[in-house]
């Protein structure tokens, strides 16, 4: 284990937790939003926890996971349009709660908090299965294709676990009108 990668690792870490809590407290103007409090829960501890386990098991693996240079146009694009759906998609969830625009049932928080953490676990054992899986696309020396486990029912399962992912988010965070803007990922992803 590097030091380096450590304190990279842990520095994005900090930084995420700090961006996602700025911009779901702030347009809430409280402190008392339970669904964005949920959401970091739910967000943050199992990404800490794999990003320990990749650590210790598979370093090479979290290194790739960090890099963030985009080389490719349309894949800066794909980075760029994601991020603009997160900023509005968030922001808007904190306005949603600050003036009590549209509020979701507990239940849909409920069980939109149960399939993201089996996302979550889904995504895990894609990250396992797949140690090449870099953030950023490249052909590496030594890659195999995998197509065992999920590899062997869905052709790109972290795109379709992500889908689920991202469409759950704006559930647990309570706000309908943040879902709007999510359906919009996986035209997104199309161009990747």
């Amino acid at each position: 284990m590097s030091i380096k990668l450590f304190i990279k690792a842990i520095t994005r870490y900090v930084m995420g937790v700090l961006l996602v809590m700025l911009l779901l407290f702030i347009p809430a103007g409280s402190f008392n939003y339970w669904n964005a409090w949920l959401f970091c829960v739910l967000l943050f501890i199992p990404m800490f926890c794999a990003g320990i386990v990749m650590m210790i098991k598979n370093p090479d693996l979290l290194k790739s996971r960090l890099d963030l240079n985009e080389r490719e146009k349309e894949q800066k694009e794909v980075v760029a349009y994601s991020g603009i759906m997160f900023l509005l998609g968030f922001i808007l969830a904190g306005l949603n709660y600050r003036y009590n625009w549209i509020m979701i049932p507990k239940i849909v928080v409920i069980i939109a908090s149960v399939l993201f953490l089996i996302s979550y676990i889904l995504y895990a054992e894609v990250l396992r299965e797949n140690t090449f899986l870099s953030r950023t696309i490249k052909v590496e020396k030594e890659q195999k294709l995998v197509d065992t486990g999920l590899y062997g029912i869905v052709r790109h399962p972290m795109y379709s676990i992500t889908l689920i992912l991202f469409l759950t988010m704006p559930l647990i965070l309570g706000s309908i009108i943040s879902f709007i803007i999510f359906p919009a990922y996986p035209f997104i992803i199309i161009k990747r």
